[in-house]
């Protein structure tokens, strides 16, 4: 096991009406003006944000909207915000919304913390020294930006999906109320599940040993999420379903699934790119390629990959060698992804890239030279071009 710190200072208000408590929480943690920033029109039908905005009110806090957040946010809008939150003097950010109206807030906080363009941390040209601080109320279970020190943004200018992590960003609060994810349609539901299993995969692949607990804990969250995800297929209603997976989203992008360990990322990476040139859902990219990935890298430690198809995917402990049980565990994987209906391949989700744009998006993906991925197997430019191929 290696050395680790675990940092998790976000406030948790979990249940049923939670988000009539915004307020009074925004209120204890020092703002004096909010900026109320979410995504689309779900979150004005739905009426969630009336009493956003109905409790920020009787709590006496003035407040300003900022709608717009898209899938994979875009820049264009963290400046937008930026300048209107200097304009009006607001001290606190109020996100509402899924895990791409969180990173869009903190992008908005780095920018106006250090009163510059948050892209510079982004690209990694600085580093920050704090942020604006930051309210989440998310309407999906998925990015677990609610509790993690990471967000991405993409650049209009050249399409470049980048991620940045500082605890500076931790928000202050996260109301999780399951409720509010009751009216998503299917695919974000699954899109959000499959995020949620990703993340936990994206440590769980290590080569760190005696990490048992760790391992375990990671274990049971995929199963949980597995389990919940055929619930709600069968009754998107189910609440108690709707708990169970909101839950393990914030602890699976929390730190708590990767104490002791190293982690890889390459799938997220590569799905970066996919995202960022073809404006694709997250989740759905991730289960497009993470198949190819597990089959290019599982021989690096196929005990590996045969313990992950014991213990997450139910695949019997006789069904063969290390190295056939690895796969089968592989193959279980898409399986479920099928069976949720996510895509197993980039036909399946629609993108066909041509020669060019899977060059340029492995050359993206490894900041054009400047750095390697994965840490199961590191990756340089031609082999992501070639997990893009397998994954055709």
């Amino acid at each position: 096991m290696l050395n680790f710190e675990y940092y998790t200072p976000t406030k948790v208000v979990f249940g049923k009406e939670t988000e009539k408590r915004a307020g009074e929480l925004a209120k204890a943690f020092g703002a004096s003006k909010v900026l109320v920033h979410y995504g689309g029109g779900s979150a004005k039908k739905s009426g969630l944000l009336d009493r956003v905005c109905d409790s920020l009110a009787e709590a006496g806090l003035p407040y300003v909207l900022l709608g717009g957040v898209v899938p994979n946010p875009r820049l264009g809008l963290v400046k937008e915000g930026i300048e209107l939150c200097k304009k009006e003097g607001v001290d606190f950010l109020l996100a509402v919304g899924g895990g791409s109206v969180i990173d869009s807030a903190k992008a908005i906080g780095y920018g106006l913390y250090h009163n510059c363009d948050p892209w510079l941390f982004y690209d990694r040209k600085a580093t920050a020294t704090g942020c604006t601080p930051i309210g989440a109320i998310p309407t999906i279970a998925a990015a677990g930006s609610e509790m993690s020190d990471s967000s991405v943004i993409t650049n209009e200018d050249g399409w470049l999906k980048r991620g940045y992590s500082s605890d500076y960003s931790r928000c202050r609060f996260a109301i999780m109320n399951p409720e509010l994810t009751c009216s998503l349609p299917p695919y974000q539901t699954s899109c959000g599940c499959t995020d949620i299993l990703m993340h936990t995969m994206e440590r769980y692949f290590s080569h760190e040993k005696h990490t048992e607990l760790t391992d375990s804990i990671g274990e049971a969250l995929m199963r949980t999420v597995m389990h919940n995800a055929h619930v709600l297929m069968e009754d998107p209603q189910n609440y108690d379903a709707r708990a169970e997976i909101m839950w393990a989203g914030s602890l699976s992008h929390n730190g708590l699934t990767g104490c002791g360990t190293a982690g890889d990322w390459a799938s997220h990476q590569i799905e970066h790119e996919l995202g960022g040139m073809f404006d694709v859902a997250h989740g759905a990219g991730l289960a497009a390629v993470w198949g190819s990935w597990a089959r290019y890298v599982y021989q690096e430690e196929p005990e590996k990959f045969a313990h992950f198809a014991i213990h997450v995917m139910g695949v019997p402990a006789d069904s063969g060698t290390t190295e056939e049980t690895a796969l089968a565990g592989i193959r279980a994987m898409e399986d479920f992804f099928r069976s949720i209906n996510m895509p197993v391949s980039l036909s399946e989700l629609g993108v066909h890239p041509t020669d060019d744009q899977i060059r340029e998006m492995a050359q993206k993906c490894v900041f054009f030279g400047q750095r390697t991925v994965g840490g199961f197997k590191v990756l340089h430019a031609e082999d992501i071009e070639k997990i893009y191929r397998m994954a055709l």
